[in-house]
């Protein structure tokens, strides 16, 4: 077995000269930096004082879940041998905010539209989702459902 250690750091760009003095007295903005990689721009949803044109966190679990799938799943096509031409998710997290403020993601639905050669493979390319949400390790690692309602399509000659 081999283990991985991944390292990103986090720095916190959004004091507006007073510190968090106040709750309003301060920005969400920060940036998630890794060696060698460009930067991301994060802050809170906007529902919480945050900047709508930086990522948050839970966007960024929600990405980092559907990019896992993708992976897993391609990996399953070349596996079982049908060939995935093109693919495309539009995914959703749900988010359960509490009156004490606290909160947690309920559930993530992925919405893969996936394109494969093989016409007489559809059902096993609809079906390999399951065993690619078994492979994939973000999958494996959050407390949620993560629910799929993929569309498969054949490429046309032409």
């Amino acid at each position: 077995m081999t283990d991985h250690t991944y390292e990103v750091s986090v720095r916190w760009t959004g004091d507006r000269g007073t510190g968090t003095s106040g709750y309003r007295d301060y920005g969400r903005d920060h940036d998630v930096l890794a060696d060698g990689k460009a930067g991301i721009a994060g802050s809170a949803d906007p529902a919480f004082r945050g900047d709508r044109d930086r990522w948050n966190p839970e966007e960024l679990v929600l990405a980092a879940l559907t990019q896992c799938h993708m992976m897993s799943y391609l990996y399953v096509a070349v596996q079982q041998g049908f060939t995935v031409v093109d693919y495309e998710d539009t995914a959703t997290a749900s988010l359960d905010v509490h009156r004490d403020g606290t909160g947690e993601l309920t559930s993530v639905t992925l919405r893969p539209v996936v394109t494969v050669l093989e016409a007489d493979r559809v059902a096993d390319a609809e079906a390999a989702h399951a065993e690619a949400n078994r492979l994939c390790f973000i999958a494996r690692s959050v407390a949620f459902p993560v629910h799929h309602t993929p569309v498969t399509k054949v490429r046309t000659a032409g």
